[in-house]
């Protein structure tokens, strides 16, 4: 059997276990579309919040941001792992403990004010269709290379099928598919790491064979890893080498923002109580720490085979031919993620760092006139590993269909909270308060429709990889909601119009300091400035504002407050009773 053909049974067999699950749990109230019906088990939360967040950028992206920087990416696992227990612990159980079915719901009924409501519903917006952008990429890639088609193609497949499953189910349906998915994903992610780390390691605990030795050469796997990128003009894997600036405010974006996210907060809201939400919280964790602890491993390890591949006698000795190269760079050259220029015309592929001018003296000593690899996506990297590893065909089948699942799955938690935010909190709790429940669902599920369609034109034109597009919406979360929220249950006399404009001054913030570097509503070429070092403002990378912008929407909320009006008793005693996370979490009737 051809690998096109077990690709194409993995990937059509798992989309024919969502749709089907879809079916089964069809949503046929608001109830059942924002939150499941509040019904949901803990543990099956727990293995869909985890799907729900380990995104394409989770799965496809992260290793491979890893892989070609090293330690000083390990930034995306700090920020993303920290910020899950600052959720489950200070957000998630008082959230619950509400009982509403979104945030803006939250944020607008604690701030008492439509205009608040209106400003968490815009930013929630603006976070989750960046964010999306990022899986559809994601999606797109996978597609590309394992159904054979060009990646807006694949890209146009993966809105069809999310299109069906989450317009279909809402929150009930999407939360077995997730549980689902994430069965397949981390299946998937760990199968060809355990077999990679045999290869190079002897050792089948991929986390271990991180640190085990390098069979072939004797060394530490890391020290080799280390020793072949120095040899060929890169930088050390496991030194730090960007700015420690820039390294904290990063990943302090990455927490808050995580703690910020609507599509993962409204998972909460799904549980029959508040302790059940802390339940769901740690086993999300722990299913999350199952894929988070092998990504580093995944990243070193497939980075070592690549240069291995294409200097199979070690980096002193002369690379393979172009004609020699094997199968997976064939198969990925056809998408267009990987691409080569013969600079030197030797017919070889000659593969380092042609931007390091020390080691351009060695470079071109030994004939070589640049780096002639010049594209590899970084995208690619995780869903090419078990080809570079020469792995049998079903742990490609395998590992398509897992890439898949990862992009699928928080495509369609960030779509369901976009449909709620138009249909539950715009249309709903603002200008049509009177529409009935069929009127509600139905809108629900054409908003959802439309933003699919957003997304998906989108994606054709992504501001980066699928990781760096999400760190772009963490950054937007972080700088929006997640100061509002914090001060919305930990600080009682915060008022309606210090949220609201602490709000405006962190989203236009962050939005105007994104949109300088890298286009205007990431439209290519409509940027003021270049994304360089130099240009940046205190040197302070646009994938690390969203920390700066969550600080100066504290600042504007806290000044705002004092000269405003107080907020009223009752608002304040709401807050206190919110505080108290006990008992089933039944909304507070306080209007």
């Amino acid at each position: 059997m051809d690998q096109f053909t077990i690709n194409l049974i993995f990937v059509v067999g798992t989309f024919l276990l969502y749709i089907g699950i879809a079916i089964w749990a069809r949503a046929g109230s608001t109830s059942e579309f924002y939150a499941a019906g509040r019904s949901v088990n803990p543990i099956v939360n727990g293995a869909a919040t985890a799907a729900d967040w380990m995104s394409a950028a989770s799965f496809i992206s992260m290793a491979g941001l890893i892989a070609f920087v090293g330690y000083g990416n390990s930034t995306y696992l700090m920020g993303w792992t920290g910020g899950y227990v600052l959720l489950a612990l200070l957000l998630a159980p008082y959230l619950r403990k509400f009982g509403r079915f979104t945030v803006p719901d939250f944020i607008g009924d604690r701030f008492y004010s439509r205009s608040a409501r209106l400003v968490a519903v815009a930013s929630l917006l603006i976070m989750s269709v960046t964010y999306v952008i990022g899986q559809m990429t994601g999606a797109g890639v996978a597609f590309s290379r394992f159904l054979e088609v060009d990646a807006t193609t694949g890209l146009m497949i993966a809105s069809g099928v999310v299109f069906v499953y989450a317009v279909l189910g809402g929150m009930k349906g999407i939360t077995y598919t997730q549980l689902a998915q994430y069965v397949v994903l981390i299946i998937a992610y760990t199968i060809p790491a355990v077999f990679i780390s045999l290869q190079l390691t002897g050792n089948g605990i991929p986390q271990l064979g991180l640190f085990s030795t390098h069979t072939e050469s004797g060394l530490p796997l890391l020290a080799k890893l280390d020793q072949v990128l120095l040899e060929l003009g890169f930088q050390d894997y496991t030194g730090n080498h960007g700015s420690t600036l820039n390294m904290v405010l990063f990943t302090m974006s990455l927490m808050i923002g995580t703690a910020g996210l609507p599509h993962v907060i409204i998972r909460f809201f799904t549980v029959p109580k508040v302790s059940d939400a802390r339940k769901s919280a740690g086993w999300a964790l722990v299913f999350i720490a199952l894929l988070y602890t092998v990504a580093p491993a995944v990243g070193a390890m497939a980075r070592l085979n690549i240069i291995t591949t294409i200097y199979p006698q070690g980096t002193e000795n002369t690379a393979i031919t172009y004609d020699e190269r094997p199968d997976w760079m064939h198969n990925w050259e056809q998408t267009g993620l990987l691409k080569f220029e013969d600079l030197n015309g030797d017919g070889r592929i000659q593969y380092y760092n042609g931007a390091n001018e020390e080691f351009a003296a060695v470079a071109e000593s030994r004939g070589w006139a640049g780096n002639e690899m010049v594209t590899f996506n970084q995208d690619i990297l995780v869903l090419a590993n078990p080809e570079i590893a020469q792995l049998p065909g079903w742990v490609v089948g395998l590992i398509a269909a897992g890439g898949l699942a990862a992009a699928l799955s928080t495509a369609a938690g960030l779509l369901l909270a976009i449909s709620s935010a138009i249909s539950h909190d715009l249309i709903k709790s603002t200008f049509k308060p009177n529409i009935s429940e069929k009127g509600e669902l139905l809108a629900a599920r054409i908003s959802m429709a439309v933003a699919i369609v957003v997304a998906t034109w989108l994606g054709l034109n992504p501001p980066g990889f699928a990781a760096q597009t999400v760190a772009l919406a963490f950054g937007l979360a972080a700088s929006s909601l997640f100061p509002a929220i914090m001060m919305g249950i930990f600080y009682k006399r915060m008022n309606s119009s210090g949220a609201i404009v602490g709000m405006l001054v962190g989203l236009i913030s962050t939005c105007v300091y994104i949109f300088t570097y890298l286009g205007w509503f990431f439209i290519p070429e409509t940027n003021m400035l270049p994304n360089t070092p130099e240009n940046w403002l205190f040197g302070i990378s646009p994938l690390s504002f969203g920390a700066v912008g969550a600080m100066l929407n504290f600042i504007a909320a806290y000044v705002t407050m004092l000269f405003t009006k107080p907020t009223p008793e009752r608002i304040q005693e709401l807050v206190e009773s919110i505080r108290v996370p006990r008992g089933a979490g039944a909304a507070v009737n306080h209007h």
